[in-house]
């Protein structure tokens, strides 16, 4: 007898097969002029109009009038909408003067300005930015700030996207060579990542993860893929992430993207995927479970960084690891009290079924480290609530052994606009995780704070002669309101900032 419709929902999608996608994004074009029609958006750091800005003596004299009325100082955050000067739609001034006096932020001002424009149906026009590199990285706050998850809406109306948008100025030719080179497929990177993210979990799990990530890097050259299905996963021993998911009827897989665009050692990039937390048996209470399904941030940012770096052909040589696992109460489900054996042989005593991640990616570290030999291992994680108690939504956790270390990744972290703060790692907070009949627990009740213990967890699994950092991203991977260069919801944090480390951090 055939089993019933609704069946396939278990263990499969259970969520319509096609629908109309995400609103489409405009397209983004470089010139050197401005087109006469458009409508015109002003990048400032001051309350100066640039010469480039195409307006006429009347025009400027107007948009100046109103620019001194409206106290406008160019400012970051502040913008003055115009309509009705001369025969442009409208014309848009933003700031792009920082705070604390550093260099204009062109990517933020820019990406605050489409948000402002969706729905707008005219092509848009963007002058200001003073330099090629200045207009590329404005062409990045576009890709990023227009971006939207909406494609399970059927009945509302998705944003107009038949016209481009054309940023003006000198040496055009050259920002889109440098937009072509590498921050369009920085963007492609981070959409990859929010959509992951955005997904519900019944559409997103462990295989989905794998068949959709494959699909991405389909013809990209210099590209390799290893998948670890849990029966693999037992033959390695590997009984830490296997344990995790055991509980659900969706098998756990570990996904390994290798791109070769330089010779020597890998910088191995290592993510945890639970691709929805309940916190199995140790369960969750039921507010705010909904966002478990982004418990996968931490996977899907290696892998939209390894796609950012192979699509532009960077000349670099990195491993991506994502851990995937659902971690669900089932009638198989791993309890607390158990004790698991790892890959490398190491033994832990599970305290709480609800530290799923450190548990998975105990494995994907050890086995990285012994198979590809990296020069340097970052793991990235929504390991903790405590580092977003502590940091807040603007800063990642960063723990490292050596300062040298966190050096590569605070430079990479100033240079991509993604924040990470520092945190101890301090010896007296490794027994926290000591266990009295196993290796190390998982959890536990002490006085340690949490995101320490939990990377000092991870760091029990990986050799100290290792250069290695944990980059702890549960208070960044999911924004509670909408921001210059990210909509509400899905952040891809984590893409810009490790792609810009895969560059700078070279094997000595």
């Amino acid at each position: 007898m055939a089993a019933p419709a609704q069946a396939q929902s278990v263990i499969g999608s259970g969520v319509p097969a096609s629908l109309n996608g995400n609103s489409q994004e405009r397209s983004i074009d470089f010139a050197e002029q401005v087109p006469a029609s458009s409508a015109l958006i002003i990048l400032t750091e001051n309350a100066e109009l640039p010469d480039v800005a195409g307006l006429s003596v009347a025009e400027r004299n107007s948009v100046a009038a109103a620019i001194a009325a409206a106290d406008f100082k160019g400012k970051q955050g502040q913008s003055l909408m115009l309509r009705g000067i001369g025969e442009r739609p409208l014309i848009m001034i933003v700031g792009a003067a920082r705070p604390d006096d550093k260099s204009p932020d062109w990517r933020a001002a820019a990406g605050s300005a489409v948000q402002k424009l969706m729905k707008e149906e005219t092509e848009l026009a963007i002058v200001g930015a003073p330099d090629p590199a200045a207009m590329a990285e404005a062409a990045l706050g576009l890709a990023l700030g227009q971006y939207r998850f909406d494609r399970y809406q059927y009945d509302v109306e998705k944003n107009p996207a038949s016209q481009k948008i054309i940023i003006a100025g000198t040496g055009a030719g050259e920002a889109q060579m440098l937009w072509d080179n590498r921050q369009k497929h920085l963007a492609e990177g981070v959409r990859f990542v929010r959509d992951l993210q955005s997904e519900p979990a019944n559409a997103l799990y462990p295989q989905s993860f794998v068949e959709r990530t494959r699909a991405a890097f389909a013809g990209i050259a210099n590209v390799r893929i290893e998948i670890l299905d849990e029966a693999a996963m037992r033959k390695l021993n590997m009984g830490a992430i296997v344990g995790v998911g055991q509980g659900s009827p969706r098998g756990s897989r570990m996904m390994i993207v290798s791109y070769r665009g330089a010779s020597g050692p890998p910088l191995a990039l290592v993510g945890k995927g639970i691709t929805f937390d309940t916190g199995g048996i140790s369960i969750k209470p039921n507010k705010g479970m909904w966002a478990m399904k982004a418990d996968m941030s931490g996977a899907a940012a290696v892998m939209g960084t390894a796609l950012s770096l192979a699509k532009s052909r960077a000349p670099v040589n990195v491993v991506a690891v994502a851990a995937l696992a659902e971690n669900m109460p089932g009638a198989n489900a791993q309890r607390p009290g158990d004790v698991v054996r790892t890959y490398g042989g190491k033994t832990i005593e599970i305290l709480s079924t609800d530290a799923e991640g450190r548990l998975v990616l105990a494995d994907a570290v050890q086995y990285v480290a012994d198979r590809y030999k990296p020069f340097a291992l970052v793991d990235i994680a929504t390991l903790t609530g405590s580092v977003g108690r502590a940091l807040g939504d603007q800063y990642a956790g960063l723990f490292a052994r050596e300062d040298a270390v966190a050096d590569q990744l605070l430079n990479a972290a100033a240079e991509s606009g993604e924040h990470l703060w520092r945190l101890p790692l301090h010896p007296a907070y490794a027994k926290a995780v000591r266990s009295d009949i196993a290796d190390v627990k998982n959890s536990g009740v002490t006085d340690a704070p949490g995101a320490s213990a939990g990377a000092h967890f991870i760091g029990y699994f990986i050799d100290e002669s290792l250069p290695w950092a944990h980059l702890d991203i549960a208070g960044v991977d999911w924004n509670s309101s909408s921001r210059p260069l990210s909509p509400k919801g899905a952040s891809g944090f984590g893409v810009r900032l490790l792609d810009q480390l895969a560059r700078d951090w070279k094997a000595e």
